[in-house]
C-alpha cells in the first residue's frame, strides 16, 4: 500500500506540473455571433517526408460567418453550398478570427474539400534532384512543388517513393539536376 501511495503521489506531481506549463500557454478564446473566422483544415499528402517543415501545416479556409453558439466551446457556421456535406458545428480548436475582409474568401472548389475537412496535395512539378551519400548506399531525392503551395514551402522527396505514387510526373520529362 505505501508503494501504490508514492506512486500516486508522484503521478500527481507530474499531473500538476504539466498542467503549469500548459496554463501558460492556454489563453481564453471566444467569438461574438455575425463574426467572420476562418476553419482549419489539413493536407494529407501520400509520400513519407524526410523533414518535417512544412509537411502537414494547417491551412484555413474561408472566411464563414458564425451563425449561433453551441455550449462553451462549439459554433455552428454558414458554410457554403461546396460544404453542405459537412457537419457546420466545429469546435472552437478548428477557428480562427478573420481580423481582414470577408469579400476575399478563398474558394473552396479550388482546393477540393473533402467531407473529412482534410484535402489532398497533389504534385505539380519537379523543382531540382539531388543524391544523399550514406556509408552504405546513395538515395536519390526530387525536390516536389505541392498544388496550393508556394516554391519557397517546396520539400525534398525520396525519387523512388515519388516514381511509385506519382508516375507520370517523373516519366514526363528529364529531372533537373
Amino acid at each position: 500500500m505505501e508503494k501504490v501511495k508514492v506512486i500516486q503521489e508522484r503521478l500527481k506531481t507530474a499531473q500538476s506540473r504539466h498542467k503549469s506549463y500548459t496554463d501558460v500557454r492556454r489563453r481564453e478564446l471566444e467569438f461574438e455571433l455575425n463574426v467572420w473566422v476562418y476553419l482549419k483544415v489539413s493536407p494529407m499528402k501520400g509520400v513519407m517526408r524526410f523533414g518535417k517543415k512544412g509537411k502537414l501545416n494547417p491551412r484555413y479556409i474561408g472566411p464563414y460567418r458564425i451563425s449561433k453558439r453551441i455550449g462553451n466551446v462549439a459554433y455552428e457556421l454558414e458554410l457554403p453550398q461546396e460544404l453542405e456535406a459537412v457537419h457546420p458545428i466545429f469546435h472552437i480548436s478548428m477557428l480562427k478570427t478573420c481580423m481582414g475582409d470577408p469579400s476575399l474568401m478563398i474558394p473552396t472548389e479550388d482546393i477540393g474539400i473533402k467531407d473529412s475537412l482534410s484535402y489532398e496535395e497533389i504534385p505539380v512539378q519537379i523543382l531540382d534532384r539531388q543524391v544523399c551519400k550514406f556509408r552504405t548506399n546513395d538515395v536519390a531525392s526530387v525536390k516536389v512543388l505541392w498544388r496550393n503551395q508556394f516554391v519557397k514551402e517546396a520539400t525534398w522527396e525520396a525519387e523512388k517513393d515519388m516514381k511509385k505514387w506519382y508516375p507520370y510526373l517523373l516519366e514526363s520529362g528529364e529531372v533537373p539536376n
